[in-house]
């Protein structure tokens, strides 16, 4: 059983027209430790679960202006999870139903006996505590998914459908984008001359100096192997230049030191920019675009950038 010191973290939101239910509901939740506010109508209610953002609402399901039934369906449209109980006086299989299929946790006919209602309060506040627990494992499990361990970048599963949906963004605000391909030169020799460790430190270290001259609104991936890809999002062609450049030159004036193992590495970087507003592009295109560009930087000596 939770105690008065663990429950006042819980924060509770109770809406009833009727003050003096609301009194009660009120006191008796108090006395329990809980934190509780409370409003008299649905329209107070959604301005209060945006302000307050209450683990858990009582909910009356009768009340003059918008009703429990239509403030509950409004809250489940928003995406954070409350937990939701109706208080009412009909007493009626038929309006349990309609309570619990409108998406309520729980149905309590009025009028109702204090301890059976704190008692379903816990019971509630459980469950929205192992849904938060629940829903914080799957964001990690998706971020495990999404992201290369070894860079910290995402992996190209997750990095097309961000690519596609910053084309439409473009594409709706008439905006350019550029796409990048950077590949290590000569990386193989990394592995050849020091050990495979030391090539993962040399590919962790570059994706962090990567994030390092990246914008917020920009990301990156690791393409595979020692190749990574990189989206500039609002930019112009000059600008992706002026990016790529800048992260030539930082990858080829760094030491890779680690324990026994130093070197010096150069990169080659390819990009392409396109503006979708004003010629159709998808996200591989842009890719390759800038793929073919990555291999002419190859061809014309290696440590250098070309554009498409």
């Amino acid at each position: 059983m939770s105690s008065k010191l663990e429950n006042r973290s819980q924060k509770i939101l109770v809406v009833d027209d009727d003050p003096q239910s609301l009194k009660i509901s009120k006191a008796a939740l108090e006395h329990e430790g809980y934190s509780v506010r409370t409003v008299d109508s649905g329209e107070e209610a959604l301005t209060e679960f945006s302000n307050y953002q209450p683990h858990l609402i009582l909910l009356d399901m009768s009340m003059p202006g918008l009703n429990g039934i239509e403030t509950l369906r409004k809250i489940r449209d928003i995406e954070r999870y409350t937990a939701v109980i109706f208080l009412s006086g009909k007493s009626g299989t038929e309006h349990v139903i309609t309570g619990l299929e409108a998406g309520a946790n729980d149905y309590i006919r009025k009028p109702y006996d204090v301890a059976e209602l704190i008692a379903r309060v816990r019971t509630q506040l459980r469950i929205k505590d192992l849904n938060d627990r629940l829903k914080v494992a799957n964001d990690r499990l998706k971020e495990l998914v999404d992201i290369d361990d070894l860079t910290g970048l995402f992996n190209m599963r997750s990095l097309y459908k961000k690519l596609d949906f910053e084309i439409e963004r473009a594409r709706r605000y008439e905006r350019s984008l550029g796409v990048i391909m950077m590949d290590l030169d000569h990386f193989k020799q990394v592995n050849d001359a020091n050990d495979h460790l030391f090539g993962s430190f040399v590919l962790a270290e570059v994706g962090k100096m990567i994030r390092a001259n990246m914008r917020k609104v920009d990301f990156a991936a690791r393409y595979g192997g020692d190749e990574y890809l990189i989206v500039l999002t609002e930019i112009n062609r000059e600008g992706t230049q002026t990016f790529c450049e800048r992260l030539c030159a930082a990858i080829s004036s760094h030491v890779f030191e680690k324990d026994q193992f130093k070197i010096k590495l150069t990169a080659s970087l390819g990009f392409a920019v396109a503006s979708p507003a004003e010629e159709e592009v998808d996200a591989r295109n842009l890719v390759r675009k800038a793929d073919r560009a990555l291999y002419q930087a190859k061809d014309q000596g290696r440590n250098r950038v070309v554009g498409s």
